[in-house]
């Protein structure tokens, strides 16, 4: 495994995060895809044994379970200061509004429930998960300023936004001495480069560490189109919204993908991989059996040659937004 510092922290972090959101119980989530304490101990417990040093779950997770088999795996397999925890809250709801809770207090709740699933007393980097229109920036950052002061997060991060949010966000937090953002979650893999317009130039700018999901966009970059679809694959609804649509086109860049695999020896995760690897700090990838992790791992000493990186990207044409993004809009607002 190799590391890199997170953006303008001090967190050294494994190339590879592991991202938590297949673990958990399916009857507290939206997802009946997700797998059981069990199994995701063992997957815990080999990325672990493979060097992997960070892990990226959220409090929306199966109702928080997903914190909670994260949380119990890693105090039983780790030491915590060997370790890189990322969890996720979410925006206020409704009722919090309605009822006065204010961005600051609920950011407070957010983290000490997450906590109390973790079992943990602290998290070393806690994510925005998505942009709330209905609580003032200013509140948000206040917040979480709260929290990084108190010791209950060591940096902050955000996910789901586009640039010039997280460019006000920050320079809000510089000019009231607030924690700034130190990474950004975004959607971003070879079917989904949209954040190469303005999010990356600006995160490489600022030095801000591109911590992506949907890296194998739900496993489409891990197989040959209509190959052996898995579970998720069939019952993932979310992940159709984001991907169908564009089907065609991503399927001639998948085919590459596994045309230049086949020629270099590879799985099509690892290759996949590889290539967003030469884009980003660590892709999140998520993990539901053991050889997901371990293909993962093993494309951190793919080197791709620029000619092969050319080939993979040739094909991409501009895509629309799709997913949390498509929604992250100010007439969302109440």
């Amino acid at each position: 495994m190799k590391y890199v510092k997170l953006g303008n922290s001090d967190l050294n972090v494994s190339r590879i995060c592991m991202g938590c959101m297949g673990f958990g119980d399916a009857a507290k989530g939206q997802h009946n895809w997700t797998i059981d304490e069990e199994h995701s101990r063992e997957i815990i417990k080999r990325g672990l044994d493979l060097g992997v040093n960070f892990y990226d779950t959220a409090i929306a997770y199966q109702g928080g379970t997903s914190e909670q088999f994260v949380g119990r795996a890693l105090r039983d397999f780790a030491k915590r200061e060997a370790v890189v925890v990322a969890t996720k809250f979410l925006p206020r709801t409704p009722d919090e509004i309605e009822n006065g809770i204010s961005g600051q207090q609920h950011i407070e709740n957010m983290i000490n429930t997450s906590l109390a699933n973790l079992g943990m007393d602290y998290v070393d980097l806690y994510i925005y998960h998505m942009w709330d229109w209905n609580t003032p920036i200013e509140d948000v950052m206040d917040g979480l300023n709260r929290i990084v002061k108190e010791g209950k997060a060591r940096y902050i991060g955000i996910s789901n936004c586009f640039a010039w949010q997280l460019a006000k966000a920050n320079a809000l937090a510089e000019k009231e001495g607030f924690a700034k953002f130190v990474s950004i979650q975004g959607h971003y893999n070879l079917i989904f480069r949209e954040e190469e317009r303005e999010m990356v130039p600006y995160c490489e700018e600022e030095n801000i560490a591109l911590t992506p999901y949907s890296a194998l966009a739900s496993g489409r970059l891990s197989r040959k189109p209509g190959e052996s679809d898995t579970k998720r694959a069939v019952e993932d609804a979310y992940a159709k919204f984001k991907y169908d649509a564009t089907a065609d086109q991503d399927n001639v860049i998948i085919s590459r993908v596994a045309e230049l695999s086949e020629k270099r020896g590879v799985t099509m995760t690892e290759l996949s991989l590889a290539w967003l690897l030469t884009k980003v700090t660590a892709p999140i990838v998520g993990a539901t059996k053991l050889h997901h992790i371990e293909g993962a791992v093993k494309a951190v000493d793919i080197e791709l040659k620029d000619s092969e990186i050319a080939y993979l990207e040739e094909p991409y044409v501009p895509h629309p937004l799709a997913g949390v993004m498509a929604q992250n809009k100010r007439t969302n607002a109440g």
